[in-house]
């Protein structure tokens, strides 16, 4: 592996790391307002399901948003893989540790993070290897 390849892989998990953390955050906060408008709310089985809807849709929406803006912004093309990747792997993830994240206090487990840091990485580290020649963005 050459050593540019290095360097856009380390600038991949450092997007991958980023995102994630947004995103997460998204997910537990708005889980959280769910939560909350369901134990405040009518008394009906879909008090709090728009609230989830959206936090959800919003994580998925922004997830590979996140990936390619970050990826842009260190200079890197070539970020399809990374960003169709990315995302389905997170929607994958949210929906396996829905039950983890949206309880008081939850989070998702950090095996899974680390996971989806790992694909991530390795899903930056296909995009087009720079020769040092080509002007960046």
């Amino acid at each position: 592996m050459p050593a540019m390849r290095y360097t856009r892989l380390a600038k991949g998990a450092v997007t991958v790391a980023a995102a994630t953390a947004v995103c997460h955050a998204i997910l537990t906060a708005g889980y959280a307002w769910a939560r909350d408008k369901a134990a405040t709310g009518e008394a009906t089985i879909f008090a709090g399901v728009f609230e989830w809807t959206v936090t959800t849709s919003a994580s998925w929406a922004l997830m590979p948003l996140l990936l390619g803006a970050g990826m842009r912004v260190m200079r890197e093309a070539g970020n399809t893989a990374l960003m169709v990747g990315g995302g389905l792997i997170w929607a994958v993830l949210c929906l396996s540790f829905v039950d983890e994240i949206d309880r008081p206090g939850g989070h998702m487990p950090v095996s899974g993070l680390v996971a989806f840091l790992l694909a991530g990485t390795a899903l930056a580290g296909r995009g087009p290897a720079r020769t040092g020649t080509e002007h960046p963005g």
